[in-house]
């Protein structure tokens, strides 16, 4: 599929939001991907995630692992595209970390699914808890970069959309000097 074709997936199911937005970061910008809005419709998720896996063969991997709350849907439906079993981390006292044994065992292959990567520092931390697990991390995959390949992981990396999206301080937000109505939106929002 072409970025286009997938800009506009996000845009039919209502998750490419433009307008004035405050990031989890604490900065503002034009533009949201609301990943659950997204995540709500299974044909959309099934269309992405096989486009996210297409050079991935099924004896490749072992497990399909993604964070909670939405890598969960994407790891769910990985691994029901390659034929394996899925597992997810959760944050428990501040670290990413598997409980109700979905930890992957020992050598196991390892996908890591994710929504939006902005700096990567999430994602990185559900690599570090598979590899505290003694499995292997072959890549990670995610439905969009928002660091336009600046992210921090120290694994191969792939994503479906690329998005260099302006974020600007509060101080010097354009949008704010315009008036134009600040909306807070995510699952960490600030406030």
């Amino acid at each position: 599929m072409k970025e286009e074709e997938i800009l506009k997936i996000f845009r039919d199911a209502g998750a490419f939001m433009e307008g004035h937005f405050l990031l989890t970061s604490g900065l503002h910008s034009p533009v949201y991907i609301e990943k659950f809005t997204l995540l709500r419709y299974p044909h959309y998720v099934e269309t992405l995630v096989r486009e996210m896996i297409k050079s991935i063969k099924r004896d490749e991997i072992d497990v399909v692992v993604g964070p909670a709350v939405g890598g969960i849907v994407l790891a769910y439906e990985a691994a029901r595209q390659l034929e394996t079993r899925m597992a997810f981390t959760e944050r428990e006292n501040g670290k990413m970390t598997f409980r109700r044994d979905f930890a992957p065992c020992k050598g196991e292959r390892v996908l890591v699914v994710e929504d939006v990567v902005t700096t990567g520092g999430s994602v990185q931390e559900v690599v570090e808890a598979v590899r505290e697990s003694q499995a292997v991390v072959t890549k990670v995959s995610a439905l969009v970069d928002r660091s336009s390949g600046k992210n921090a992981l120290t694994v191969p990396f792939s994503s479906l959309l690329q998005m260099e999206v302006q974020t600007y301080s509060p101080e010097e937000c354009p949008l704010c000097r315009e008036r134009i109505r600040l909306q807070k939106r995510g699952s960490r929002s600030l406030g």
